[in-house]
């Protein structure tokens, strides 16, 4: 007598099953994929900082993350940290102090925008302790960059780190366009998270 064992139809159904299993990964896989891609080219993205431009707000090697899609929707506004192209090669993050249509000065190490001085809490930490004559040397925009206003469609920015950025005062206004988008927090180290 005969008796035959029919496996074929298990091992169908478990490679069926594997596959049908295969098949959700790599969907997954893929969906995950797409979306932290958009995610980080149109709406958020990190940087790392080098050097010291923007001390004591942000530290050299300091991990950010960038909101890009807020400068599609508004403008910048005054005392923003911003990302934005200085060069083919390199991005920069300062503060827009400047918005189009601002007259700027300092004098005597106090912000002018308009004639109206305007207090800078970010920088209390850095002029305490500096004793070396003024933190902010004085100038005005014309003295700077031969406008008397920031131009329609420019920002003017500096470094929190007065004395030690290259900012405004050097390469000049700033086009909105080139602006990548508002540093919204730091989030390397772990131990110095924070938003700005």
């Amino acid at each position: 007598m005969n008796v035959k064992v029919e496996v074929k139809g298990d091992f169908h159904k478990k490679r069926s099953l594997w596959k049908q299993k295969a098949w959700l990964f790599l969907k997954i896989t893929v969906i995950v994929l797409i979306i932290s891609f958009l995610v980080r080219g149109f709406l958020f993205t990190n940087y790392i900082v080098y050097g010291q431009s923007m001390m004591p707000t942000i530290h050299d090697g300091e991990r950010i993350i960038v909101n890009k899609i807020g400068y599609e929707i508004n403008e910048p506004n005054r005392f923003d940290l911003i990302i934005f192209h200085a060069t083919e090669d390199s991005d920069y993050i300062k503060r827009v102090i400047g918005l189009p249509g601002d007259v700027v000065k300092y004098v005597d190490d106090t912000l002018y925008i308009n004639n109206v001085s305007h207090e800078e809490d970010f920088l209390h930490v850095h002029k305490e302790a500096h004793d070396n004559g003024l933190f902010t040397e004085n100038f005005n925009l014309l003295e700077i960059t031969g406008e008397k206003e920031v131009p329609p469609g420019y920002v003017f920015v500096l470094g929190d780190n007065r004395r030690n950025s290259l900012d405004s005062r050097h390469i000049g206004f700033i086009p909105i366009e080139e602006i990548v988008g508002k540093a919204n927090m730091a989030f390397w180290p772990p131990k110095k998270i924070r938003f700005f």
